[in-house]
């Protein structure tokens, strides 16, 4: 928890009141926002996104598993997120064990859908090779190396570009097996397929702070938050999960209003995050 004096709690809501935040922007303005792929080599896709002093690192993991018998026709996805013990005093011990399932619960929410798959930003069905029999596991690991605030989206952020840096080895399969023998398949050492990643959304946090809300909030103004509304939004507008922290209740009218909101800073920060990628893509293909 943020420490702050009677004077700054005052200082951080009135410049939130009036559209001027502590560090000069607006409230619905984020930090600069830096993308680095293909910083794991092992990882079949890996990203580093920094907003301000926040800083996170995502990789993608792909093993051949099966498909689980309530969905033949999709591939499984795990997301986790581990907080870095020297990213914030609060995350030693159990404080970041918490925040770790918290994190990784919403990530789920957010570009998962629900337990059937409806909704998910992550398009399953693209993760069968053989239906009922073979498909990928994508295991997405987070891990948070420096904490400012805003980590929900910073996560987001980076898994979309390390799935945008993701090559899924080709598949082939031997032909002849029986129906109920598993096939045999040869993982290619050389051909890749890229991932897709068109309709993965980005997560808009909108934190509320006395009447107002903002985006992309510090760990300061988080400290004088009374709820946060996360919304995934994909470049369609599609809204592909929804997920709410914070003690103090939201009128409905008021949840569908940052709705709105978070929809069109969405548009945003999807044109800002993809040039990062391409240009952090092209960086790595140059090196």
């Amino acid at each position: 928890m943020v420490g702050l004096s009677v004077g700054e709690k005052h200082f951080i809501q009135g410049g939130i009141a009036q559209d001027l935040r502590s560090d000069g922007r607006k409230r619905l303005t984020y930090r600069p926002i830096y993308v680095e792929t293909g910083v794991i080599p092992q990882a079949n896709g890996s990203a580093r996104v920094r907003m301000g002093a926040t800083d996170v690192i995502a990789s993608v993991k792909a093993e051949l598993g099966k498909p689980i018998p309530l969905q033949p026709d999709k591939g499984k996805v795990a997301i986790y997120v581990d907080c870095s013990p020297t990213a914030a005093p609060m995350f030693e011990g159990r404080g970041g064990e918490e925040l770790s399932t918290e994190l990784s619960n919403a990530l789920q929410r957010c570009l998962l859908g629900g337990k059937s798959g409806a909704g998910a930003g992550i398009d399953l069905s693209s993760l069968v090779v053989i239906e009922g029999k073979i498909c990928w596991d994508l295991y997405i690991d987070g891990l948070v190396v420096s904490s400012d605030g805003n980590l929900l989206d910073a996560l987001g952020a980076a898994i979309k570009a390390a799935l945008s840096n993701t090559g899924i080895p080709k598949v082939h399969v031997a032909v002849g097996a029986s129906g109920s023998e598993q096939p045999e398949v040869d993982i290619s050492d050389e051909e890749f397929l890229q991932f897709d990643t068109s309709g993965v959304p980005v997560i808009v946090t909108l934190t509320k702070v006395g009447r107002h809300y903002i985006v992309d909030a510090t760990s300061e103004e988080e400290s004088q938050m009374s709820s946060a509304v996360s919304v995934s939004v994909n470049r369609q507008g599609r809204i592909c999960g929804l997920t709410k922290r914070g003690g103090a209740g939201l009128d409905p009218s008021i949840i569908l209003d940052m709705i709105s909101v978070a929809k069109h800073v969405s548009e945003q920060l999807i044109n800002k995050l993809d040039s990062e990628i391409a240009a952090a893509e092209a960086c790595e293909d140059e090196s």
